[in-house]
């Protein structure tokens, strides 16, 4: 902390982290360092897999494959802070701008997520409401303005907040009792929900079984996604008061922020035939460039 007349200023932040012994902090340690490497060589393979399947360039997969490029780096701005962290105390520090610049792309990140899931929902939607429009309301260059604008407005809104909240004054306490240095977007959120409505009107109106079944697992994936992504983030923004515990924050924010990303690739390659489709033929493809016998 740096010192003034009649003030001192923070300079930089402590993260107390996770409690525990060393050897509590060690298994910690594997698991989350395990997690993230499974996260993003999930991801990157789902981001080569669409790249190179010619069955999957269709708009649900566009998106899928922005989602994946952003699970990357979304755990890429808090998970190896962390990991330095429990290896050593001494990582535990981050300077004030270090602190704004982790906080900027966590929520940048989260918004454009928000705001991709949205989108998703938007073509579920069309998807099943108004199939005999899909191919022309979801035009390939809409999806590319839709994908745009996800991003774009996570970066810009994120910008204001992070913009403002580093013009505060910080005299001190500057250790936080967390792991990382940290909103939802209420009109991502509204679109999931009045899209997820229309959906569920149309699928009840199909007269057979199995004519619901087939339009509902069409987006039970992003639905399964969009259900662990929100039920996390609205515990914290939402949980009543009662329930208020520093330690149940750092388990939650260990949800959204490693397993969410972890569990998304699984989700939607088990519960989707193209997909696992393509990554079955893009390993027999990969097998036979390097010899190895089928």
């Amino acid at each position: 902390m740096s010192t003034g007349d009649n003030h001192s200023e923070v300079t930089e932040f402590v993260l107390v982290g996770f409690p525990g012994s060393l050897g509590v902090h060690v298994c910690l340690l594997v698991l989350f360092t395990l997690a993230y490497t499974l996260t993003v060589t999930e991801n990157v393979v789902i981001m080569a897999v669409i790249r190179v399947s010619p069955p999957l360039h269709k708009p649900m997969y566009v998106f899928l494959s922005n989602l994946s490029f952003l699970e990357v780096w979304y755990v890429s701005v808090t998970v190896p802070k962390m990991l330095l962290s429990l290896a050593a105390p001494q990582f535990r520090r981050i300077s004030f701008a270090g602190c704004m610049a982790q906080l900027y792309f966590f929520l940048a990140l989260a918004c454009t997520e928000c705001a991709l899931l949205g989108v998703m929902a938007y073509d579920r939607y069309v998807a099943i409401c108004r199939p005999l429009h899909y191919p022309t309301v979801m035009s390939p260059s809409l999806c590319r303005v839709l994908a745009a604008g996800s991003w774009l407005s996570g970066f810009s809104i994120s910008l204001g907040k992070v913009f403002f909240i580093s013009r505060l004054g910080y005299c001190g306490p500057n250790v936080m009792n967390h792991f990382f240095c940290v909103l939802i977007l209420l009109g991502p959120l509204l679109l999931t929900v009045f899209s997820y409505a229309a959906i569920l009107g149309t699928v009840l109106r199909i007269p057979s079984a199995a004519g619901r079944h087939k339009a509902f697992s069409t987006c039970a994936s992003h639905l399964a996604v969009v259900v662990i992504f929100y039920s996390a983030s609205l515990f914290i923004y939402a949980r009543p008061r009662a329930i208020y515990s520093f330690d149940l924050n750092k388990l939650v924010s260990v949800v959204y922020t490693v397993l969410t990303p972890l569990l998304n690739p699984i989700i939607y390659c088990l519960r989707n035939r193209e997909v696992k489709e393509a990554l079955s033929k893009a390993a027999q493809r990969a097998a036979q460039a390097l010899g190895v016998p089928s």
